[in-house]
């Protein structure tokens, strides 16, 4: 107990002489502990400011969904009609109907991409639909998270990969037309 209260005192230089106190000084004076610009409070024009230079911009988002209907897609601006796949920065036809023709040899295109591709968004129509299983493990054997969504969601899912900056690939399959306001 007693070094404790010894050590919590440490020896000060003064002018006068030494002197204890329970402050510690500094162990290194630097430059780069103290402000030198110099600047205070009373220089609000400076001293408040902030600036910022960019060296360089931030390449753009990428692709990018804005809507979706029964006929097609509105990608970046180009209309897309029928089945696509989506691999940025290529937008392609993509030759399925339905659900159903979702095999091996129509998602071999996401497998071949370079650089690979991390995740493939499947959507799949109206309704979230199974895909078969060999077609899941095909896709698994090569490295590549799929997730499989009704379209409008999966629209979404695609866009906010995308923001994320992941490398994302999409099929998507157009929406039949809706029936809901026909009932009305």
């Amino acid at each position: 107990m007693a070094n404790a209260m010894c050590a919590r005192f440490f020896l000060q230089r003064s002018t006068q002489g030494f002197l204890f106190s329970s402050r510690a000084a500094p162990a290194v004076s630097s430059p780069f502990l103290s402000r030198g610009h110099g600047l205070d409070p009373s220089n609000d024009d400076t001293y408040q400011r902030t600036t910022v230079s960019i060296m360089q911009k931030e390449p753009g988002s990428g692709v990018f969904i804005s809507s979706y209907s029964s006929i097609g897609f509105d990608i970046n601006g180009n209309k897309v009609f029928g089945p696509c796949a989506v691999l940025p920065p290529a937008i392609l036809q993509w030759n399925v109907g339905s659900y159903k023709d979702i095999t091996e040899e129509s998602v071999s295109l996401f497998h071949m991409l370079e650089p690979r591709i991390e995740i493939l968004v499947l959507g799949t129509g109206e309704r979230l639909e199974q895909i078969k299983p060999s077609v899941l493990a095909l896709l698994k054997s090569k490295g590549i998270a799929v997730e499989v969504q009704d379209t409008p969601n999966a629209c979404a899912t695609f866009n906010f990969l995308t923001s994320e900056r992941r490398v994302t690939a999409a099929g998507l399959i157009p929406p039949p037309i809706s029936t809901a306001l026909d009932l009305l």
